[in-house]
């Protein structure tokens, strides 16, 4: 029952306080191949929610930071407590892809 109130174990940022990161960052968009190819925010690579959760060891390393983005926040949320739960470092992207306020998602 007290597990709702347990801490994160990843930080977190707003979309749109990203700015010029995008392209500095390993920005990794969960949401499915069609939703992200009707648009991303720009620099984001697309490895869907159940690949990278499946096989996390095949897309990240355990050594690298990687920023988690879906379409609202609640996917990212979900993958982002399930891999820092396996020793990765994540932080998760709220706000989604939905909330990008930069020149319009790619």
């Amino acid at each position: 029952m007290f597990s709702l109130f347990k801490k994160n174990d990843f930080k977190v940022i707003n979309v749109n306080d990203l700015g010029n990161l995008t392209e500095k960052i390993n920005l990794i968009d969960i949401r499915e191949t069609h939703e992200y190819k009707s648009g991303h925010v720009p620099g984001a690579k697309n490895i869907p929610m159940n690949e990278i959760l499946t096989h996390p060891e095949k897309y990240l390393s355990k050594d690298k930071e990687y920023h988690i983005i879906c379409q609202s926040g609640g996917r990212s949320t979900s993958a982002c407590k399930n891999l820092s739960a396996q020793g990765y470092q994540v932080v998760n992207v709220s706000g989604g892809t939905g909330s990008y306020a930069g020149s319009r998602a790619r």
